[in-house]
């Protein structure tokens, strides 16, 4: 008991992450077990997208808080840069459909999208500064190169995950529908069984996949911390947004209480104090070093991802891949069949993307308000912010066995619930996470987030305010992460169901493109809590959960209709 109580006291994130992998470690063990009734290929598919997911949650964590503490940037600005680069990770999965669906050469389009994101994390590794006096006064070339090198190392990251992301999805798509037709062989109840596992194969996809979103989030802080150690300052969440005012030529805010409070935190050394603009300029460049030497790690994930794809690639089989076949004449009312077959196919898709754009702009708020959120109202003193993001995986990887057997059960009972119903209760649920937070920030009169970062430790004694318990955090990516298990894994098996056999890379780049849409938008969050006292920015997600879950449930009937066909 001395033992762990001398871990948390001398690092409590080093702490919790070894705790959430002894929590973790038993349910790999049911997955790997539940697999076993699955198609072969699916664990290596999985393990493969590990690397992936692993940069991907790095980057989730990180993004908005390292273009805020590195360029000084306000968090509208760096959030419509986050925001973009999320939109281009998935608009072009739709770009990565097209291109392996014309080549069909889908092992080869997933490798070199690996390895142009490898490329992409590299790039962002190197820590490139400019002279950081004054840098955003005078707007030197040194500032903006380096800005523009920032972002021509994520378009590498987006345009090798456009290549990667949807092929390997369609590729598990593909996995299955061998699969029940090797059933169909041996007759309905077998083939019945077979389509049955379709979702629950996706489910644990989805939960492998997040082992890597684990264990990432923990990487940047850690080597951040340790690079500060190392030069005798420590970290602190505000620290970087006030050197940056003060380097811009905010030199008065050095004698705000503010100012004085927060680097007394953030030293070991106070004799780094006797030069403002040295300990400012010191303090930027360090604090973000650290956080470019989480790219390298992202990287050798990538490569790592590439190595166990090549040596599993004979596992996977080629979507639509065309053979020699005798060709078959149709009469005209057979060809008009099948065109409306494929008519309400496609249609039945592109609904149920429609509601995926708005689930996207509302979850994807962790890497952005929800980021921001940690960052200003909550109590960092233990935690980093970005410790957060790894509440979702966690959640994903425990949660989803709870999932699988309430609605196996359900089945089994003879009652149930199809695809596009989960897709509907995943919206509400969503709500419900906003809801909480909305009734939350209420109650303890939360303004809105630049005006709360404004107020000094005494200046929040005064008006009553304090930031809140870690607990919040836990409660709201709770709810998020049930939403997602019931509407990401599940929307990519929707999309398996009703893509045409002939379109399985591009229908999966559109899921993915819905994605990109409400990506998109994903930077009106923090513009919204900079505006607002922020009960009234969850409000507005509270209310666009809502709207998409009534659409829903007025289209399940038909869509029930259609993947039935």
């Amino acid at each position: 008991m001395n033992f762990i109580t001398a871990l948390w006291q001398a690092n409590q994130t080093l702490f919790i992450f070894v705790a959430i992998l002894i929590v973790v470690i038993p349910f790999v063990v049911f997955y790997l077990r539940s697999a076993k009734k699955h198609p072969k290929g699916l664990i290596s598919a999985a393990l493969s997208n590990m690397g992936e997911r692993f940069g991907y949650y790095i980057m989730n964590a990180v993004l908005l808080l390292f273009l805020v503490s590195k360029f000084g940037l306000d968090d509208g600005t760096a959030g419509f840069i986050y925001a973009v680069f999320y939109f281009g990770i998935y608009i072009l999965a739709l770009v990565g459909g097209l291109v392996a669906d014309r080549t069909q050469n889908y092992n080869k389009t997933i490798q070199t999208g690996l390895i142009i994101m490898a490329l992409g994390y590299i790039a962002l590794a190197i820590p490139l500064f400019s002279k950081t006096e004054g840098l955003i006064a005078d707007g030197t070339a040194g500032w903006w190169g380096i800005l523009v090198f920032t972002c021509i190392a994520l378009l590498l990251i987006a345009f090798g995950n456009g290549l990667f992301k949807g092929n390997l999805q369609a590729l598990v798509g593909k996995l299955y529908d061998d699969f029940e037709a090797e059933a169909a062989k041996k007759g309905p109840e077998a083939l019945k069984e077979a389509k049955d596992k379709r979702d629950s194969g996706f489910q644990i996809f989805y939960v492998f996949i997040n082992i890597g979103g684990v264990i990432a989030p923990f990487v940047a802080p850690m080597l951040r911390s340790w690079w500060l150690k190392a030069h005798e300052l420590v970290y602190n969440a505000d620290m970087s947004a006030l050197c940056h005012k003060y380097l811009a030529g905010d030199t008065a805010i050095a004698a705000s209480d503010k100012f004085i409070e927060t680097a007394g935190n953030s030293v070991l050394n106070p004799e780094l104090l006797g030069n403002t603009t040295q300990f400012c300029s010191d303090y930027i460049d360090v604090f973000n070093t650290g956080v470019h030497y989480s790219f390298i790690v992202s990287a050798l994930a990538m490569v790592l991802s590439v190595l166990i794809f090549y040596f599993n690639k004979k596992k996977f089989p080629q979507p639509a891949k065309k053979s020699a076949v005798q060709s078959v004449e149709y009469t005209q009312e057979e060809k008009l069949a099948m065109a409306k077959e494929i008519k309400q196919r496609l249609f039945a898709l592109f609904a149920v993307l429609g509601i995926a754009v708005f689930f996207w702009l509302s979850f994807h708020q962790n890497g952005q308000s929800l980021s921001v959120f940690a960052r200003d109202f909550v109590d960092t003193a233990a935690l980093p912010p970005e410790i957060w993001q790894a509440m979702n995986p966690l959640f994903v990887i425990i949660l989803t066995p709870l999932v699988m057997i309430v609605f196996g059960g359900l089945a089994r009972k003879g009652h149930p619930v199809s695809t596009p119903r989960k897709i509907a209760l995943g919206m509400g649920i969503a709500g419900m996470a906003y809801l909480f937070l909305m009734a939350f920030s209420m109650l303890n009169h939360y303004p809105s987030g630049e005006e709360f970062r404004g107020l000094s430790e005494a200046q929040m004694l005064e008006l009553g305010l304090a930031k809140a318990a870690p607990w919040v955090m836990i409660v709201t990516y709770f709810f998020l992460t049930v939403a997602e298990l019931f509407i990401s894994p599940l929307g990519l098996s929707f999309v398996s169901k009703v893509a045409p056999k002939n379109m399985l890379g591009l229908c999966q780049g559109l899921w993915l493109a819905a994605t990109a849409i409400g990506n998109l938008f994903i930077f009106l969050g923090p513009i919204w809590y900079n505006a607002m006292d922020i009960w009234k920015c969850w409000g507005i997600f509270l209310a666009i959960c809502l709207v998409s879950m009534c659409i829903m449930l007025g289209m399940v009937k038909w869509l029930e209709k259609v993947t039935k066909a």
